[in-house]
């Protein structure tokens, strides 16, 4: 980053929406149970994680641990991915996947679970790969039936599940990588009576699909519950590429978005992430 990058950096106006820090791409840094403590001393007073175990069903003492540590920290849980199968061998949800579906139903009362203990309103639940040799609608089918299971259960915790788009530039085989395509998936859902379901937009992910994201901001503000930020084409902070935040944020604004934006990228300094929050100026608001 430049000088010019830094001064960009500390002119984004935020106009009063409220951030969060995903600390599953951010404070990679330090251990896992540390980083609550290291977004609010870097000025956040809420956080989202993405699957933060190895295992879709955790050992007890690995959950009281971790919810332990947001409530030591101070920090607000806002939002929680479901399990979404092994990242480094490519997996990117379990939703669609036969040989998947089973560890993600087991996982589905924990990540409840942890909601209703944290107050967490917002659970991720991410389609996953399209699969070879399996037709594409019978994927769709078991999907929006995990899903629905997803749904009844959040629904109990007083939480919401949503569903993103991926891009196919960083995930090759992602099945949902549109708006289109996600809130197609949430219609569907909710045609089965299903309410507590809807769109998660992640500008980065539109943005390198070449969405027009005040456009999608604007024509499905009714179906997003949550939105997060990373810019275009590197998955940096704000102002770090091509997207005008700005812009973004003072549209959001403007319509009334209720909700939280997720910091969901990847610090300048993978040494020290506090280091990466210099465009959301305390005074640029």
């Amino acid at each position: 980053m430049n000088e010019a990058d830094g001064e960009r950096l500390a002119a984004v106006r935020t106009y009063g929406l409220r951030f969060d820090v995903n600390c599953s791409i951010l404070f990679t840094e330090l251990p896992l149970l540390e980083r609550p403590a290291a977004a609010r001393a870097a000025g956040f007073d809420a956080v989202e994680f993405w699957w933060p175990f190895a295992d879709p069903v955790p050992p007890d003492r690995e959950v009281d641990a971790f919810v332990r540590a947001l409530r030591e920290a101070g920090v607000r849980l806002i939002l929680l991915n479901f399990t979404a199968g092994d990242f480094a061998a490519g997996e990117r949800g379990l939703l669609s996947l036969p040989a998947g579906s089973a560890a993600f139903r087991d996982n589905v009362d924990v990540c409840a679970g942890i909601a209703a203990q944290t107050g967490c309103t917002v659970l991720n639940a991410l389609y996953g790969n399209r699969l070879d040799g399996l037709p594409k609608e019978q994927q769709d089918e078991l999907a929006i039936e995990n899903l629905a299971l997803a749904a009844e259960a959040a629904a109990r915790a007083g939480a919401t599940v949503v569903v993103e788009s991926l891009n196919s530039r960083d995930h090759p085989r992602a099945a949902v990588v549109s708006s289109q395509d996600a809130l197609a998936l949430v219609a569907r859902v909710r045609a089965g009576g299903t309410r507590n379901i809807a769109f998660l937009a992640d500008l980065y992910n539109l943005g390198q699909m070449g969405e027009d994201l005040a456009a999608v901001l604007a024509r499905d503000a009714g179906d997003i519950t949550h939105v997060q930020i990373g810019d275009v084409p590197d998955r940096g902070a704000p102002g770090t590429g091509k997207l005008d935040f700005e812009a973004l944020f003072a549209q959001l604004a403007a319509q009334g978005y209720p909700g939280w934006i997720g910091c969901e990228y990847r610090p300048s300094d993978p040494a020290d992430s506090s280091s990466s929050f210099g465009w959301r100026s305390v005074h640029a608001v």
